[in-house]
């Protein structure tokens, strides 16, 4: 991991604090900031976050599709969890917290719209990150990469409807046109622009290439550093004044990470398939691709809303949790390879 990813819940902490303040020493530019749209989409943050995308899905190749029959186990367990499962136990685990537990301790006319969020943070499978966990893990990196680029595909046609799904069965007014252009903007352009710009890259070889990702990787962290600041720079009263909202939301996204990886390990093991499988289909399954995201919240409900706040809570203790759940299936292996010989 390069210091921006080992310290990625630090960086995103000091955006808090600097947005806040931001947000206090600068309302009138903060506010001329978030006028700044067209069809509801916020232009600087759009660009921001094409920045912060792209370079990520420049990574994957498309071209490892193939490569899905050849551990057909572990890939069904990966869609199972990130389609059938993670999305559906969000949305449960949001209503038990947000709705029911932890109603009395956060602002009532917030409640749906941190729902929202959750929701959309557990509909967006990992793409980028999920490579650095598996390969901390000494993962199966074909695997790896095929099941990323079957998820991306899937997640084109698949994301609009499952959130709209998710949002109408929890009450939520869906906002289809903007949906819809989030879809467009944040996925489907992104992704065409994203293998465009890999096939000129690995035109001049695969060094060159290698090259590129090594500069264009700071540049798409400090994209999303920086729509974090003008984020927490809207958010900065309500966190003032609810300092226990952030820590409220951190309890369903930590236990959806701890379920997910924990029943996509045991089914992987179940099923049969080795470790170095069963690691990066725990981890897909337990990482989000919150990138997208903090774009699809902010796009459907504003700077101000609780989604684009809860979606930033997942950015805020992914890396921790992660890092978790990467040393318990790494301390795990022995019990794993054992077990599975012994059935």
């Amino acid at each position: 991991m390069n210091i921006f990813e080992r310290y990625l819940s630090l960086w995103v902490a000091l955006c808090i604090a600097a947005g806040i303040a931001f947000g206090q020493l600068f309302p009138s530019l903060i506010e001329g900031i978030a006028q700044i749209e067209i069809a509801k989409v916020n232009l600087p943050v759009g660009l921001l976050i094409w920045v912060m995308i792209i370079p990520m899905l420049i990574k994957v190749d498309f071209g490892a599709l193939h490569q899905v029959k050849q551990h057909w186990r572990g890939i069904s367990v990966t869609l199972f969890i990130n389609w059938a499962v993670k999305p559906f136990s969000m949305a449960l685990l949001g209503w038990i917290f947000i709705r029911v537990l932890f109603a009395p301790y956060l602002p009532a006319d917030q409640l749906d719209s941190y729902i929202a969020g959750l929701i959309l943070l557990a509909a967006a499978p990992c793409t980028a990150m999920v490579f650095v966990w598996s390969r901390l893990t000494n993962g199966d990196p074909l695997f790896t990469l095929s099941q990323v680029a079957l998820n991306d595909v899937i997640m084109i046609f698949a994301f609009a409807p499952l959130v709209g799904l998710l949002l109408g069965l929890s009450s939520i007014t869906v906002p289809w046109d903007t949906l819809l252009i989030s879809v467009l903007l944040y996925i489907v352009i992104p992704v065409v622009l994203a293998q465009w710009w890999r096939k000129a890259l690995l035109k001049k070889g695969h060094d060159a290439f290698e090259l590129a990702m090594q500069r264009i990787g700071p540049i798409s962290i400090a994209a999303l550093l920086l729509t974090l600041i003008l984020l927490f720079a809207f958010q900065g009263q309500s966190i003032l004044q609810q300092p226990l909202v952030i820590a409220l939301l951190a309890v369903p996204i930590l236990i959806q990470v701890i379920f997910n990886a924990s029943l996509a390990y045991w089914l992987n093991k179940r099923v049969g398939e080795k470790h170095n499988i069963a690691c990066p289909s725990a981890l897909i399954g337990a990482s989000n691709f919150f990138e997208l995201a903090v774009a699809a919240a902010i796009s459907l409900f504003g700077f101000h809303s609780g989604a684009a706040l809860a979606t930033v809570v997942g950015v805020l203790i992914e890396v921790p949790i992660m890092l978790v759940v990467v040393r318990a299936v790494n301390a795990s292996r022995t019990w794993y390879e054992l077990d599975s010989e012994n059935n």
